[in-house]
């Protein structure tokens, strides 16, 4: 019985190569959605869209906070985005105290001693924000912010810069890698060239842009330049004294997250680390966003574009000129504070009458 059994089993091993060998029969169905949900989302849903599954936000956290690294996509002028990144830092914080760190896009290495000295708690919000020149660099209101940076800093978590330089941008717009000058080209990270699904992607939202087609090869280079760059610089952080014990979250547009052929597949080929995509939907549009809608049509890839997806309302921040508490003066050509309201943002921010923005 024994021998008889070994045969068949030689025989069954020796017989699947045949099988695997025949063209497979493709089952249908949407890669990017390989088991449906058992119902529509509704906002405050989060998925598991491996699975299909509705899943709790604390059962998401614990899962994701199991990687080195946690990949969150914003919608940039989305305040859910934004609390979305905050709720995976603390639990980060929560899970290894003092063994956090966030990434970000909005911010450069050549910015570092900056965000340094934010997380070592030495500079106010009003100092941080005119010494690391946030409204020339990032052009966005810090309110979106503000909350993660105020996490970070009160909870000494350090703030890494990503991003590439303006300077280095601008000259990849126009010229390609092989032709800039040795002292640009010295700046250049390790580009991989060769992805289609990156390529695809950048060019379906080029495509929402304004813009002739002959500007496409510079917009590519420059998504190639900003996604291999901040590849880049994870990896390098997370294999450096500094971060080789950290767990990593990285904050950046969607589009450079999405699907994973952005920043994550560019890390993984420098550091093969564990990570986990996660990323919103917004799936309740007011009317007054509707605008803000780019029309592209994205390409189907073979890809789950998120591990988990959190279905969120468009929001909005409000009311501008409220926010801050500040009466400004432009009369003399510059921006003077006249006014500073008691308990308001501006107060807290350290901003004084007299000072000039």
């Amino acid at each position: 019985m024994q021998r008889s059994a070994l045969i068949l089993l030689v025989a069954a091993a020796t017989t699947l190569p045949l099988f695997g060998a025949c063209t497979p029969a493709r089952i249908g169905g949407n890669p990017e959605l390989p088991y449906p949900p058992p119902r529509p989302p509704v906002v405050g849903d989060i998925l598991h869209l491996p699975t299909g599954q509705y899943v709790s936000e604390s059962q998401m956290l614990a899962a994701a906070t199991d990687a080195r690294i946690v990949y969150v996509g914003e919608t940039h002028d989305n305040p859910a985005s934004h609390r979305q990144e905050l709720t995976v830092l603390q639990a980060l914080d929560r899970r290894y105290p003092g063994g956090g760190a966030l990434g970000m896009e909005m911010f450069t290495p050549g910015q570092q001693e900056v965000l340094d000295r934010w997380s070592a708690g030495e500079l106010t919000e009003k100092e941080f924000l005119k010494t690391v020149h946030w409204f020339e660099n990032w052009q966005s209101d810090f309110d979106y912010y503000r909350d993660l940076l105020l996490y970070a800093r009160d909870h000494r978590i350090p703030v890494i810069g990503l991003n590439t330089d303006k300077e280095l941008r601008h000259a990849v717009a126009r010229k390609d890698f092989p032709d800039l000058s040795p002292e640009l080209s010295a700046r250049l990270p390790e580009i991989d060239r060769d992805d289609p699904y990156h390529r695809a992607l950048v060019a379906s939202i080029f495509g929402g842009h304004d813009g002739g087609s002959s500007r496409l090869e510079g917009f590519l280079r420059v998504q190639l330049l900003w996604d291999e760059t901040m590849a880049e610089n994870i990896a390098r952080y997370l294999a450096s004294p500094q971060g080789e014990d950290r767990h990593l979250l990285v904050v950046a547009g969607g589009n450079h997250i999405r699907n994973g052929f952005g920043i994550p597949r560019r890390v993984f080929r420098r550091l093969p680390l564990s990570y986990v995509l996660v990323g919103s939907h917004e799936i309740e549009i007011p009317p007054d966003k509707q605008d803000r809608i780019m029309d592209v049509d994205i390409p189907d890839f073979p890809l789950i574009p998120y591990d988990y997806l959190a279905y969120t309302v468009y929001e909005d921040l409000g009311k501008k000129g409220v926010k801050l508490g500040v009466i400004l003066d432009a009369s003399d050509g510059k921006v003077r504070v006249k006014g500073v309201t008691a308990g308001s943002n501006g107060e807290r921010a350290g901003v004084k009458e007299g000072d000039i923005l």
